[in-house]
């Protein structure tokens, strides 16, 4: 193996550091819980805080990572629990690509995360998808660590 390939590596393990970095951060839950129900109207901060409520994707892809099946794996064990409560799947992508291209990723990825919550027991009827594509992102960089943040699903509450 040469020197230059021995730095590229280097340089994928330590771009891979930070973006796993910045994907572990939570938020802290403002709502009551009684036994393991949620009682707080807001399932958003809930599941920032007990559970993660959003999963990552590689550019382009729609495929489930092993973190982010097991954070829905989560959730579905807590939707189980809350079966009142109906959630949407909020789909995204990153900065680049055309809008029509980010919308129908968005919409794609988090299909493949509604699929996932299905196989776990979660019933279709309960689960909405909606994509905003590059419409809303979380981080407003243009860089990778930014488009990382941005390739995205997330579960909120539905109305």
């Amino acid at each position: 193996m040469n020197l230059s390939k021995i730095l590229k590596n280097i340089f994928l393990i330590m771009v891979a550091s930070i973006v796993l970095t910045a994907c572990a951060t939570q938020k802290k839950s403002t709502g009551k819980m009684q036994g393991d129900v949620y009682t707080g109207k807001d399932t958003v901060k809930y599941l920032a805080s007990g559970v993660a409520d959003r999963v990552f994707f590689a550019t382009n892809e729609t495929v489930l990572t092993t973190a982010s099946r097991d954070t829905l794996r989560k959730q579905a064990t807590w939707l189980r629990k809350n079966s009142k409560i109906n959630v949407v799947l909020e789909g995204h992508a990153d900065e680049r690509g055309t809008r029509e291209y980010n919308l129908a990723l968005g919409e794609r990825r988090a299909n493949s995360a509604k699929d996932y919550l299905m196989t776990y027991g979660i019933s279709s009827s309960r689960i909405s998808v909606l994509s905003y594509g590059k419409e809303r992102p979380v981080d407003s960089g243009s860089n990778p660590l930014a488009w990382s943040k941005n390739r995205r699903s997330v579960t909120v509450k539905a109305n």
